[in-house]
């Protein structure tokens, strides 16, 4: 099973990153649509495609509107957009206003429920994420294959640590260096070692760090090696990153 990081960034796309979307090609599954969701439809193995929100901030819905086009061609027969209430109100509210966005694909907008049962297999659970202005959504979707966290948009307290605890790939915001420790306060974001402490406490298999601020210039090289002096199965995610899930491992 393949996990393809189609975006990120957080905020703003830049030269090198988009903003977040993750996608589960041969489930048809995505975690956010950012600026990066024009990437997906040439990845997936199915014509429905599942979009999880973790919240309505611009730079994870936007790309909502990219979809459009493979909807209208028939390369997407159906796409249900999930998330809180108030996630799904703003989008279709705001980001789907007639005078910024004219035509409103045909989505089927689902309202998100503890333990929703996906079409191919497995299990969808959610955590509600209050340290992010308006609040976020953390997910943990438990296939037969392998167990994936996504939690993004958040102060890392470690009050989550039960609902991350050993998932096969953890998907976290590192939005700032520790040296930004105070910004990521004040803003609802993570710092990286932070993160690290958790997974490692949480004793997931694989962490893989997301959601970089697109104005810092951070050497994410030596970042990532103080990463992994505590927790070795650490990456940074770049767009584009495709990792490999066979017979109980990453490859």
């Amino acid at each position: 099973m393949q996990i393809k990081f189609l975006g990120t960034g957080g905020y703003y796309p830049n030269e090198s990153r988009h903003t977040m979307s993750v996608l589960i090609p041969e489930r048809g599954i995505m975690f956010d649509a950012g600026t990066s969701t024009f990437r997906a439809t040439p990845h997936l193995k199915s014509d429905e495609l599942q979009i999880f929100l973790s919240h309505s901030h611009l730079d994870h819905i936007v790309g909502l509107t990219c979809l459009l086009v493979p909807m209208l061609a028939g390369d997407l027969k159906k796409v249900s957009v999930i998330g809180e209430a108030k996630t799904l109100k703003a989008v279709q509210e705001h980001l789907f206003h007639p005078s910024i966005f004219p035509i409103h694909p045909d989505f089927n907008y689902l309202e998100l429920k503890q333990d929703m049962k996906l079409k191919y297999g497995g299990v969808v659970k959610h955590v509600q994420l209050k340290n992010h202005p308006n609040g976020s959504t953390g997910y943990r979707i438990n296939l037969p294959e392998l167990s994936i966290a996504y939690i993004t948009d958040t102060v890392c307290d470690g009050t989550y640590q039960e609902f991350i605890q050993g998932v096969d790939l953890l998907i976290h915001e590192s939005n700032f260096p520790d040296s930004l420790k105070e910004w990521a306060v004040k803003t609802g974001h993570s710092c990286t070692s932070e993160v690290v402490q958790l997974a490692k406490k949480a004793s997931v298999k694989k962490l893989v760090l997301v959601h970089r601020d697109p104005v810092l210039e951070v050497d994410i090289k030596q970042e990532t090696k103080q990463a992994q002096s505590i927790f070795p199965e650490t990456i940074f995610a770049e767009d584009g990153l495709s990792l490999e899930f066979k017979d109980g491992s990453f490859q």
